[in-house]
């Protein structure tokens, strides 16, 4: 049998074949993830850009901390109900057109905040900022499996989650520095300031989506025939390894499979929005009142997250190994809130200690988790089971940060429920141990 015939057929490639692959998927992760990770970076410095910006917004408008609370969560209710529909409609017109469509939409809404003068304006924005976001997290999971074997996803998609910590890495010295250096600027406040500055960028990065990317590798023109023809047969192989997966929406709904990992990334969630929303909240309790000061603490704490969810999504593939690459991260996460919890008022070193420890922990949990479900489904089960997953469980960004404001505002501590969280992150690591089966991609046969 020919090495071309070989790789055909799903057998693994000769020694200068497999060297081949790698070649191409260089170029493929090269072309490709850059940037989408720009577009996630974005994503998330325009979804949290609100936890800068209530350092000053709430005092200037007079608004309480409850109108925080439920503004920066609501986002979450636009996402719940909008997600799903975003994954079909990528399955119809293509991911190119829908993530410039999703890139488009969110900009221009952030843009918009700076005009939110009333919580009911306010309230509105970020449910169709969420509306908008709602289909990007999914509709990339589902893209990649149209370019990449199952053994090759993890290192691939935290190199994308990471922009979500490194969003932090930019998005917090950006705002901290724009609000003390733009207040009054052509009659704005800081805090409008930060909204327009941090959208305008998403917006032209909407336009430029739909020119870059790439739907399917045989449309590549970036590839040789030689390329898309290795592409092709790597994805061959690696369904036939896989066996069979549901296809079905409706039984993937009846699987308690698909649940089970809906809870899972709700407890998740709930720690990550925690971070994300109350993060700044937490520094400036320890005495920082400079925004700028605030924003580079946070990003270097979401900087060793970005290089965690990196190293641990690489390993991850190495081993061919998921269940404790996630409830690892996770646990680690659980450890650093507890430690937050236990500290504040008593020692601001350990305080910020125990945020880095979960920022770590929690970041690195996500590229790997989304390995899991992947392994169940595919075709339109796979577009409505992983938006499924994530639209519900991205209520608890919703609940996490309602829930602490209500909590701060009656004991005037974080405190309480920084301890709920930690016991919501646990329950993932209890879930994932005991319920998610073990299993190991087939490896790549001898020829």
């Amino acid at each position: 049998m020919t090495t071309t015939s070989a790789i055909a057929a799903g057998a693994a490639p000769a020694s200068e074949s497999a060297s081949e692959i790698d070649l191409t998927y260089r170029k493929v992760t090269w072309r490709l993830i850059p940037f989408l990770a720009f577009l996630w970076l974005l994503a998330w410095i325009d979804r949290v850009n609100v936890g800068y910006v209530k350092l000053t917004m709430l005092d200037e408008l007079k608004w309480s901390e409850s109108v925080y609370g439920l503004g920066a969560g609501i986002f979450f209710i636009g996402y719940f109900f909008f997600e799903i529909p975003s994954n079909l409609m990528l399955q119809k017109i293509g991911a190119k057109k829908t993530l410039m469509r999703i890139t488009l939409g969110w900009g221009t809404t952030c843009v918009a905040m700076m005009f939110a003068k009333t919580p009911e304006m306010f309230y509105v924005l970020r449910f169709i900022m969420g509306a908008f976001e709602a289909g990007f997290l999914p509709g990339v999971i589902v893209y990649l499996t149209y370019w990449y074997p199952s053994d090759r996803r993890a290192k691939v998609f935290s190199l994308i989650t990471a922009a979500s910590a490194l969003s932090s890495v930019v998005g917090g010295p950006l705002a901290g520095n724009i609000l003390n250096l733009m207040g009054g600027v052509g009659g704005l406040s800081s805090w409008q300031w930060v909204f327009l500055i941090e959208g305008t960028p998403t917006i032209l990065a909407g336009i430029a989506t739909y020119f870059f990317l790439t739907d399917h590798p045989k449309d590549a023109h970036w590839l040789t025939a030689r390329e898309k023809q290795l592409v092709s047969a790597e994805l061959e192989r690696d369904h036939k390894a896989l066996g069979q997966r549901e296809h079905s929406i409706l039984a993937a709904l009846k699987d308690a499979r698909l649940w089970l990992f809906v809870v899972i990334y709700f407890c998740i969630v709930a720690a990550n929005a925690t971070l994300n929303f109350y993060g700044p909240s937490i520094v400036k309790e320890l005495g920082f009142t400079n925004p700028a000061t605030i924003g580079w603490i946070m990003s270097g704490a979401f900087l060793l997250g970005a290089g965690a969810q990196i190293l641990n999504g690489s390993h991850s593939d190495r081993r061919q190994e998921v269940r404790w690459h996630c409830a690892g991260a996770v646990l680690l996460g659980v450890i650093g809130l507890l430690i937050v919890a236990l500290s504040l008022g008593r020692s601001p070193a350990l305080v910020l200690t125990g945020l880095v420890i979960a920022v770590v922990g929690t970041s690195s949990a996500f590229p790997v988790f989304w390995q899991m479900p992947n392994r169940l489904l595919t075709g339109a089960a796979a577009a409505v089971g992983i938006a499924l997953i994530n639209s519900i469980a991205n209520l608890a960004g919703f609940g996490s940060p309602f829930m602490l404001s209500a909590v701060k505002a009656a004991t005037g501590a974080l405190t309480p429920g920084l301890f709920a969280i930690a016991g919501i992150e646990l329950l993932a690591v209890v879930l994932i141990l005991w319920f998610v089966p073990k299993k190991h991609l087939a490896k790549h046969q001898t020829a």
